[in-house]
């Protein structure tokens, strides 16, 4: 039967000695400081998982930056992988794991130009629900309808970067894309990169890790919005 935890039950302080010992490390970690921010980086719920956000678009240049040796042209980020903003100045690790708690990996993929259209339609499909399937996203750009019913072409246009300039995506070319490895797997709806994914590799540098390596190489850091996503 379930103990009940009331303030009679003592702590054992020779447990709660060595869980402290055991977490010197891990708190050392986290007050690790990364970079600094010149301004607050919004990663709210509210904006991540319905239009452009701040830290969708540095965790995606993140991803971007770390894999584009290895040919990546596009990121997409789920909005719902965003757990929190960051405020402005000194940036710690901790606040890094804070925004992304759950220790994804970068995974890398190659997609057709109309199943990247596709998954961006699932992205859209559940703005109503505030869904964590929202894309965030670098290397690209989207237009999309929130009229239209969902999965029923909400996605208006979609463009790459080819050499210097925005082109349409093309349906036919296949794109090497990178994400995270949840996404990559068919989590948040997005069952078309599990299933049409080629030479996919979900094992790559923690997303954390990434972001923190971003920051501290662009410090001050400036948040920015680009025009990537438009309704």
């Amino acid at each position: 039967d379930p103990i009940f935890l009331d303030s009679t039950i003592k702590p054992d302080t020779a447990v709660l000695a060595r869980i402290k010992e055991l977490g010197a490390p891990i708190e050392e970690g986290k007050a690790r400081q990364v970079g600094e921010t010149s301004a607050p980086i919004d990663g709210s719920r509210e904006t991540c998982r319905a239009e452009e956000c701040e830290m969708g678009n540095l965790v995606s240049d993140a991803v971007l930056d770390r894999v584009k040796g290895q040919g990546v042209t596009i990121v997409i980020t789920n909005g719902g992988g965003l757990r929190a903003s960051i405020d402005q100045g000194k940036v710690t690790m901790g606040e890094v794991l804070t925004v992304l708690p759950f220790q994804n990996t970068i995974a890398t993929f190659q997609l057709s130009g109309r199943d990247l259209v596709a998954a961006l339609e699932n992205g859209v499909s559940q703005l109503e629900d505030g869904a964590g399937r929202f894309a965030q996203v670098a290397g690209l750009k989207y237009t999309f309808d929130r009229s239209v019913a969902p999965n029923e072409g909400r996605i208006k246009s979609v463009e790459v970067m080819d050499g210097n300039a925005w082109a349409p995506i093309d349906p036919d070319k296949e794109y090497l894309v990178a994400t995270n490895n949840y996404v990559r797997q068919g989590g948040d709806g997005y069952k078309i990169f599990a299933d049409k994914a080629k030479n996919a590799y979900d094992y790559g540098p923690g997303l954390e890790q990434a972001v923190a390596d971003y920051l501290s190489a662009h410090s001050p850091y400036t948040p920015k919005l680009e025009g990537r996503i438009t309704a």
